[in-house]
């Protein structure tokens, strides 16, 4: 019995869609954790997910910017905060735990930890060097030809900002957190890194932005969790901080996996830990 992740799945992209295909548990009590990125259109989503969710024993999701994004060729034109409660509503129906579900609790080998599906945004607190506020570092990003397709198609509607949105899902999440039992240990999983240490590699700086909020900088500590597991950099790898490892499970783009001398990322276990004997 195995707690497996992945994210960034990018569905649209043919490659991508192969690799879903043959993502199968390992035995038939294995949890899937999808940090996100699954695809663009709601249609893409559910499919996949419903997919997933027929194989795995539980699917437990949280969105990341592209399942945000309100594209022009998507029939569903819901922005912002409806489109997403449009998405937990309809995977809620599938049987996917959702962020605004309650946590299950893995009871499997390397357990029992609560499995917690974050859905915390950015606030453009991830700054470049040598900037204090949100306008000096979108005006440093664009003169280093960096801008998120977000700034275009990620509408935080009803909110007034992408970062008023992000304070909003903080309050609510550390509500939520603050609520487990804290015998429990926890499994923290957002689409976006929650420390920004992940970050420091990025080939454009700037891109960092869109990547987090320091506001999450200490959850890992403070919410007990035996493991972080996210997306949306596109660089699958294991860190360590605090003695937590934090885990990204990025599928990503082909022209990115397909560069690589390894094979493309699959299916990452997080429980029982990597480098303990099974």
């Amino acid at each position: 019995m195995n707690l497996l992740a992945i994210s960034d799945l990018h569905v649209r992209h043919a490659g991508n869609r192969d690799i879903v295909e043959g993502l199968r548990p390992e035995s038939d009590e294995d949890w899937l954790v999808v940090a996100g990125d699954v695809a663009e259109t709601v249609e893409d989503v559910v499919r996949t997910l419903g997919t997933l969710n027929e194989r795995f024993a539980k699917v437990v999701w949280t969105p990341g910017n592209h399942e945000l994004w309100t594209p022009p060729n998507d029939p569903v034109r819901l922005r912002g905060e409806e489109r997403y409660l449009h998405l937990v509503q309809t995977l809620r129906g599938l049987g996917v735990v959702t962020p605004e579900d309650p946590y299950p609790v893995w009871r499997g080998a390397g357990g029992p930890a609560v499995i917690a599906p974050l859905f915390v945004l950015y606030d453009y607190t991830f700054r470049p060097q040598g900037t204090y506020s949100k306008e000096e570092a979108l005006e440093a990003a664009r003169a280093a030809g960096v801008i998120a397709t977000d700034e275009y198609l990620l509408h935080p509607d009803p909110y007034p900002s992408r970062e008023a949105w992000c304070r909003a899902r903080l309050a609510c999440t550390r509500s939520r957190l603050d609520r487990i039992d804290p015998a429990l240990p926890t499994v923290l999983v957002n689409h976006f890194p929650l420390v920004r240490e992940p970050t420091r590699v990025l080939r454009c700086p700037e891109f960092a932005l869109w990547c987090g909020t320091e506001a999450t900088a200490d959850w890992h500590v403070r919410y007990r969790a035996a493991a972080v597991v996210y997306g949306h950099l596109h660089i699958p790898r294991t860190i360590e901080c605090d003695g937590v490892p934090h885990r990204e499970v990025s599928l990503g783009y082909p022209r990115e996996w397909r560069s690589r001398r390894t094979a493309p990322p699959g299916l990452s276990r997080v429980l029982p830990d990597p480098g303990e004997r099974r």
